[in-house]
Order: C-alpha cells, then structure tokens, then sequence
C-alpha cells in the first residue's frame, strides 16, 4: 500500500551538486520552507568538484566558501612544447563536504534515502513505497537521456594516491598532456592535497564514451612509475577511500526543445536541464548561479516555466562552445587534438578565466578563433558547415 508522505513546500530529488547546492541554499535563505532533499545514496558522491575563483560571482561565493576543502593560489598546465603556471586561484569541494554541510542545514527528516521512480510536477513516488507531496518538485537527478544531441565525450579514472616520502606537487596540475595521445585528447590532472596525498585523474576526450577503468587504473599506476613516485597506497574501487570515475557529454549540436520539451513542466536545475559548459562538460558554475536564485523564486507558480527559460538562454550562450566542441571533434585528428589547447593556453589569463566560467566575450571569441589555426582549414570549414546551430 502506497503511504503519503507529509506534504512540503520543495522536494528535492537527487543529492548531487545541483540538489545539494540548491537546498543549502534554501536552508539559509528560506528557513521558513518545509524543503525535502531526496537521495539514495550519499549526498555529493564520491566526488571532487574543482573551481577557478573567477568562476564564482562575489555576490555567490558565500553558498560554496564553507564547502571548500583544498585552495591554491595557482596552477599548472603542460604540453609538449609549452608550460605556463597561471596566476588565478584554484578550489575544490569534495563530496563529504557537500554531505556534512545538508546534513547539518536540514531539519531531521528532511533527507530521504530513497529513489523517486516517478517525478511529476507536483509530487513523486518513492521507490521503496510512499508518496511525497510538494508545492513544486525540482528534479536535480544528474544527466538522463540526452535525445537528439551531437556529442563527444569527456572520459577519465582518478585516484587519490598516497606517495612515500612526498610526490613533490607545489600546485594543482590542470592538463598535463605530456603523456602518450591515446583514445583521443588525453591529459593528467593533479590536484595535491598535502605533501604526501595527492589525486591523479587520467581524462581523455574521446568519439565513444566507453570507458576501460582497468585499462586507465594501470596507465595511472605507470604515470606514477614515471614520476617515481613510491606509492604506499593506491584507492581503487575494491580499496575504498577515493576513487572517481564519469563520462561527461561535450556537446557539438542539439535542439534544447528536445532535450527539455516544454510539455514537461517538472522544474529541472543542473545537468538534468542541460546547464552545463558545453565543451569542458563543467556543470559547477551555474549550478552555484541556479541555487543562489532559488530562494528568490520559489514563491513563484511559475517556478518550472522561469527554471526552463533560465536553462534555454544558458543553453543559447553555449552556442560558442558548441560550436569549439564541432572544431575538436570534427576538425582534428584524435592524436592531435592537444594542439587546440596547447594554443589555448597561449592565450591571455582573464581570456582563459572568462571561457570556464561560460562567459567569453565577443572579442575573446574572435581571439580564440584567429591566426593559423591548429587544425586543416578545409576539415574545421566542413565541420561547422554541419553544425546545427540551434
């Protein structure tokens, strides 16, 4: 027999970033709400969530402050021909943090450790039985199907490691492509969180989202062997402190109708509306925009229709990146792909700043896209000429 569940103001569904985000900050803003968060498994994941401090506005930054857990000053990119070390500041949230920072804003009750197997404007069915109520359901559940979009992807395995006698890491390394090109765009990520521990993320970006974990575990540990590092302790799946695996979409083309259809009027927030940057698959910046605006909003009848129309104008301004996505995807060569960034990163602090934060201007487009190109003219021309720009 199916029991309702009390009625709330705002159900919640799904602990990820957006949810979790959206329901601090309705926690702090909006005490007066009955706000329901809905997740089966632990909030956040096992999950880093890393940000440049130009990502965030200063009106934002009080929703994500409590929540960081590592801060540097700058950080390193390095290619075959080319290292810079950028002089903007660099943070990541876990996904412990996110956790211990919902279950302390919300009243006891409030989380349900539960998966909604219907979601409906105005209420849901929990999967172990039960139906909760609510005067809007915002569904926060993380990608579904992506209908109709043109993507690549965005891959990658990481590990924290535990390196005997220091691994000798002063600063996050955001690409280190100086490792053999292989399944695409591969590069090494760092992030060193004392002087002994330190988080190594083998991404590619690849034509086919699968995915070997076995086969990327293994080129993790010979990237270790490499540096000479003495690993005491390497996090895998079966050892359990840390280990992160995803394949992010980087989208090319598609229709938003399709992908949010306006027939559905569930409010949506995060990836689940297709609030991502299109070519990095960078889904935390307007994840923080979104909660910040919730409290402010809520109040509203409309409050699906104002959440879709936030998510259609975020996706028109991807238009760019889609577009970068079709020069990378289409334009070059898998073994090559590292020559567009490798120029990218050529380019000016504040114009690199601005691109992941999803907010390029019109001259830094026209940078990006000017002098010889890394890539076959005729091959980047065919490429967009497929383009739906939609």
């Amino acid at each position: 027999m199916t029991v309702d569940l009390p009625r709330c103001d705002i159900a919640i569904v799904g602990g990820g970033l957006a949810g979790g985000l959206a329901a601090l900050a309705l926690a702090a803003k909006r005490p007066d709400l009955d706000v329901r968060l809905v997740e089966p498994g632990p909030i956040g994941g096992n999950h880093i969530w890393s940000f440049f401090d130009s990502d965030i506005a200063r009106k934002d930054r009080w929703l994500v402050a409590p929540l960081v857990r590592h801060h540097w000053g700058d950080y390193d990119v390095a290619f075959p021909s080319h290292r810079r070390t950028m002089r903007m500041g660099y943070k990541s949230i876990t996904g412990e943090a996110l956790a211990e920072a919902v279950a302390a804003a919300l009243p006891e009750g409030r989380i349900i450790a539960d998966k909604a197997k219907h979601v409906a404007p105005d209420h849901l069915l929990l999967g172990q039985g039960g139906r909760l109520s609510a005067r809007h359901v915002i569904d926060a559940r993380g990608p579904g199907k992506f209908p109709g979009l043109d993507c690549g992807w965005q891959k990658f395995v990481g590990q924290a490691l535990t390196v005997k006698g220091g691994h000798g890491v002063e600063r996050p390394v955001v690409m280190d492509a100086g490792v053999e090109q292989i399944d695409g765009y591969r590069f090494v990520y760092l992030l060193p969180f004392d002087a002994e521990t330190i988080f190594v993320e083998d991404t590619y970006y690849s034509d086919s989202a699968d995915l070997d974990v076995a086969a990327v575990r293994e080129r993790i540990g010979d990237y270790a062997a490499a540096r000479q590092w003495d690993v005491k302790k390497v996090t895998t799946a079966t050892k359990a402190t840390r280990e992160e695996t995803g394949v992010l979409p980087v989208v090319i083309a598609g229709d938003f109708d399709r992908l949010w259809p306006a027939s559905d009027r569930t409010g949506r927030i995060g990836v689940r509306a297709g609030a991502f940057h299109a070519t990095t698959g960078y889904s935390l910046p307007d994840a923080v925009r979104t909660a910040a605006a919730l409290p402010g909003l809520v109040d509203r009848s409309d409050l699906p229709a104002i959440l879709r129309d936030r998510a259609a104008a975020s996706w028109r301004r991807q238009r760019f990146y889609r577009m970068l996505g079709a020069m990378l995807f289409r334009a070059a060569e898998p073994g090559e792909r590292y020559r567009i960034f490798e120029r990218f990163y050529r380019l000016p602090s504040g114009l690199i700043a601005r691109f992941y934060a999803g907010q390029s201007r019109a001259p830094d487009k026209l940078r990006i896209l000017s002098g010889k190109p890394p890539v076959r003219v005729g091959r980047a021309i065919a490429a967009l000429r497929r383009l739906d720009w939609k």
